[in-house]
């Protein structure tokens, strides 16, 4: 081997970079947008061409991946707090890092991680752990904070103690704290005064603008009977998203715009039953309500974001709202709260309209309503935002921007 060959190994070597990923969701078990973001981070990072290569490992939870370390809790143990079980499968993680990354030092084999990088809490206690552990930097991603929903007590009863010291514990440790938006990274702050800003960097999140874009096919909407100019929400059922907000408020539209509605895997009964009443008393009045408990098929989803008149979005918290840029990309125009980082994504009279969040409910949900029903009435200010939406996708939120900054980011810590 050449001398400047060796050099050159030398230099790949150095530049090299071995994350550990580690995540509550991942395939085929996504059902939130940490779980979108994890997903295609992951992709990204090692994907990514530029001056570093990226390996990652990702560790998850919900049982052994073909393409990840999965990680449960032994199905013969009692029900235990849900808090709780997630501290136990955290120390599972941190062990089995540890556990790797010392083998390969002790046998003088490469690969031995440079750093983890948790999401959301659940995930975060093993981060710290792992930091702990093995002396290496831990990067929180920030994509929700737990005093911020405080209605996680009705998810996790007397958990929601443990998920917010675990949350705060990680954030004070961690050695970088990434925010999803700007409005996050203030979230943060505000709650967590005890952070030098220094450590808080804003990396937006993003969306595939391939993998979400225009289809003409009606397959879909033909086989579920959907008729009409419809609306479109999807989303979890859970306090934050603001479904219930919206079921009141559709009293108000315009009867001649349906309502589809994709939201499943409520937080908790009582949410849960609380939806399906709402749904239930729309549907007394209205023929042109379709709702979809069940998580839809991608490409089912695109059909149904390309063909809605209006894409909704009435969260009262929201760092940042991955559906309105998977809308925007498939050039539906939006409604939604201005709350968190959503004015970060949809901008006002450009790509969508809206709504300032009310502590009043009928005042919100009445001036939702009225926006829904303005801009249903303008068919050239729908197709104009549409078109705006999708390019500000793909100009402002793409994924190798945001890997780009994320290995910035890594970078930074290790020198």
């Amino acid at each position: 081997m050449k001398i400047e060959d060796c050099d050159c190994l030398i230099v790949a070597l150095m530049s090299a970079l071995h994350i550990g990923m580690i995540t509550r969701e991942w395939p085929p078990k996504v059902y939130g947008g940490a779980g979108v973001h994890v997903n295609n981070l992951v992709a990204a990072l090692r994907s990514h061409h530029g001056e570093h290569s990226v390996s990652v490992d990702v560790h998850c939870f919900d049982g052994p991946r073909s393409d990840a370390f999965g990680y449960q809790l032994d199905p013969s143990l009692p029900p235990i707090n849900p808090a709780l079980a997630t501290m136990m499968i955290g120390h599972d993680i941190a062990i089995s890092i540890g556990k790797m990354s010392m083998d390969k030092m002790r046998d003088g084999r490469s690969g031995a991680l440079d750093l983890v990088h948790s999401h959301t809490w659940y995930a975060n206690f093993a981060g710290e752990l792992a930091r702990r552990a093995i002396d290496i930097p831990h990067v929180v991603t920030a994509h929700s904070l737990e005093p911020r929903r405080p209605w996680k007590a009705e998810q996790l009863g007397s958990g929601y103690a443990i998920s917010s010291w675990i949350e705060a514990s990680s954030i004070r440790n961690a050695d970088a704290i990434i925010a999803v938006s700007d409005g996050m990274r203030d979230d943060v702050l505000e709650t967590y005064d005890f952070l030098d800003p220094s450590r808080v960097r804003t990396i937006h999140n993003g969306v595939d603008s391939e993998r979400f874009a225009p289809r003409d096919s009606d397959d879909f909407i033909k086989s579920a009977s959907i008729d009409g100019p419809f609306a479109l929400f999807v989303g979890r059922i859970t306090r934050q998203k603001g479904l219930a907000h919206l079921l009141r408020a559709w009293k108000l539209v315009d009867s001649g715009l349906g309502l589809v509605i994709a939201a499943g895997s409520p937080d908790e009964p009582g949410i849960g039953n609380e939806i399906e009443a709402l749904i239930g008393e729309l549907k007394e009045s209205r023929k042109n309500i379709w709702w979809f408990p069940e998580m839809l098929r991608h490409e089912d989803l695109i059909e149904l974001l390309t063909h809605a008149e209006i894409f909704l979005c009435p969260s009262i918290y929201e760092p940042l709202g991955i559906v309105n840029l998977e809308a925007m990309a498939c050039e539906c125009p939006v409604v939604a709260s201005a709350v968190g980082g959503i004015p970060e994504v949809v901008v006002h009279g450009v790509t969508g309209d809206l709504v300032p969040y009310s502590s009043r409910a009928e005042d919100f949900e009445s001036d939702f309503a009225e926006t829904v029903n303005l801009l249903f009435s303008d068919s050239a200010r729908r197709e104009r935002y549409g078109k705006a939406g999708r390019e500000r996708v793909r100009m402002e939120f793409s994924w190798d921007r945001i890997a780009s900054e994320t290995i910035s980011l890594y970078r930074s810590l290790l020198h």
